[in-house]
């Protein structure tokens, strides 16, 4: 969310209030429960039927319908669980436009609907182009990989990592410090942890799984 500018741009919507730390936190923290309970209500699902867990999307759309067809009411649970995917695909729709739009609202003279309308057509292009790259396009390639592949690993590899290095390097060396730290808070000590933290072990974490994803 860092890398793909979500968090930027819901934090810019913030009041003066709201403590960012504890936000954050609490993001976390929910996001990673929840993370932890999808996996423990799927993959129990998948394995108690003989099926691979390794499918990646086709987990979603081939592995799971199987599964709940051959469940004692699967019909139902296979209909509340595509029902809560939609609606988990479209609030990430929402949000993952939500940059793009606020772009094009700050840096044109678009009103924030056409903003919305002038990204929302770029992303169903993309979308119908990465679709396509399944069937009629199938053999036309980027770089030895369809239109699909070619954005995945454009984003997940290239584009999330350095844009969330980019992120931690401008608010860690480019922002005034003493604004930072007013921001979130921070105590004297926590202040001196912050400046460690955000200048030092973070650029090198992001580096080191830029470079594992590379070479993986």
């Amino acid at each position: 969310s860092l890398g793909m500018g979500i968090m930027l741009a819901y934090g810019s919507y913030l009041g003066e209030d709201v403590s960012l730390i504890g936000t954050a936190r609490t993001v976390i923290i929910l996001d990673t429960a929840i993370a932890l309970l999808a996996g423990m209500a799927i993959f129990p699902i998948v394995f108690a039927n003989g099926l691979s867990p390794g499918e990646g999307p086709g987990l979603i759309f081939v592995t799971l319908p199987l599964a709940f067809g051959n469940m004692a009411g699967g019909t139902i649970l296979g209909l509340a669980f595509f029902l809560l995917l939609t609606f988990a695909a479209l609030t990430s729709a929402i949000s993952l436009l939500e940059p793009t739009v606020e772009l094009l609202e700050e840096r044109t003279p678009l009103s924030r609907v056409a903003a919305t309308l002038v990204a929302g057509a770029g992303v169903w292009v993309l979308g119908i182009a990465a679709l396509m790259s399944f069937n009629v396009w199938d053999e036309f390639l980027i770089m030895g990989l369809n239109v699909f592949d070619f954005l995945d690993t454009l984003t997940s590899k290239f584009m999330l990592p350095l844009t969330g290095l980019g992120a931690i390097l401008f608010v860690a060396w480019r922002l005034d410090r003493d604004s930072v730290i007013g921001e979130l808070g921070l105590s004297a000590g926590q202040a001196q942890a912050w400046q460690v933290v955000s200048r030092v072990v973070a650029p090198i974490g992001v580096i080191v799984v830029f470079v594992y994803g590379l070479i993986s």
